[in-house]
């Protein structure tokens, strides 16, 4: 981020300060909104926030254009309130008043979302969610992919690919059930609290990478027989990421995957989302069908450049600018 941004304008909140506030951010979740209203944005025409959570509740002048880059709704407060607290770790009477933090914080985040001027969606599965909980009408703009960190290869190996960070509801669980019983070679590539169960659970056809670095990570696409794909996500980089690198997609049919992979073309589809379903996939998938020049040119349609091209038209637009 420093080579990117000036470390000068780089401005934080006073959560900074306070005791944890960087490595225990959650323990200051009741003051998040007092923190974010806080910025002074007076001095700028146009603010372009990107949120996931609470970004978005800035407060801007009367006259100033806020365009609001929406990766998901603040899913803890929303489509994810009951998974969330399930997997909270802290003790039995905070559990308890967690509950409350959060119906006010949801009360919140939805008024805070009527400030936004312009709602960007990052694809269409988010967009509808927007509409659901902030009843918001959005313009859907594709995350940038950096399609040309990754290239094609005249040959592919037997193995398969999945990966990213390792938690319980990307159901990576359910891919390695489903190598446990094809005994097909599986590369897991990332980290997170879930890995260590996946480890339990793994034959020894499964191998675990840890984090790899760019360029490990760009080879092993290029030689992937297939990149497998089991989550709902709100866009999918990775699987953009993959075809890239001219290999094709197994992926649960939900999420934004839907606006990314075309069936018999850049991939496939399972359509339960359990290890059968899978593994049926996966064995009648035919790897050598798919052409990677293909594949790789419909990835270019996530590139970063066309990222760039469409938010800057989107503030011109805005903004009543116009280049002619």
């Amino acid at each position: 981020m420093n080579n990117l941004i000036p470390k000068e304008i780089i401005k934080t909140s006073f959560l900074q300060k306070l005791p944890w506030g960087v490595l225990r951010y959650q323990w200051y979740l009741s003051l998040m909104p007092t923190a974010t209203e806080s910025y002074d944005l007076t001095e700028f025409d146009v603010v372009l926030s990107s949120s996931s959570a609470l970004a978005k509740g800035v407060i801007t002048q009367s006259n100033t254009v806020h365009i609001c880059y929406c990766h998901t709704p603040t899913r803890y407060l929303w489509s994810d309130t009951h998974m969330y607290l399930a997997g909270l770790r802290y003790p039995f009477f905070i559990k308890k008043i967690i509950p409350y933090v959060l119906n006010k914080l949801r009360i919140w985040d939805y008024s805070a979302a009527q400030r936004v001027d312009v709602f960007i969606a990052n694809s269409r599965f988010v967009a509808m969610r927007i509409k659901k909980y902030y009843k918001r009408e959005s313009t859907v703009i594709y995350p940038p992919v950096d399609t040309h960190a990754f290239s094609i290869s005249d040959s592919f190996e037997k193995y398969y690919l999945t990966g990213g960070r390792i938690v319980p509801y990307k159901k990576f669980d359910i891919t390695v059930k489903a190598f446990n019983q094809l005994n097909i070679p599986l590369k897991v590539f990332g980290d997170g609290p879930h890995l260590k169960y996946l480890k339990k659970i793994a034959k020894s056809n499964i191998e675990f990478l840890g984090r790899v670095s760019d360029k490990e990570l760009s080879k092993l696409y290029q030689k992937c027989a297939a990149f497998i794909h089991p989550q709902i996500e709100d866009f999918g980089i990775t699987v953009v990421e993959a075809m890239a690198s001219g290999r094709p997609v197994i992926a649960y049919d939900g999420g934004g995957a839907r606006e990314t992979v075309v069936p018999g073309i850049t991939g496939e589809f399972f359509e339960e989302q359990s290890w059968e379903a899978l593994a049926d996939k996966i064995v009648r998938f035919k790897p050598h069908n798919y052409n990677s020049k293909t594949i790789k040119e419909h990835a270019e349609k996530f590139s970063a450049d066309r990222f760039k091209k469409e938010i800057f038209e989107m503030i011109e637009k805005h903004l009543g600018i116009s280049n002619q």
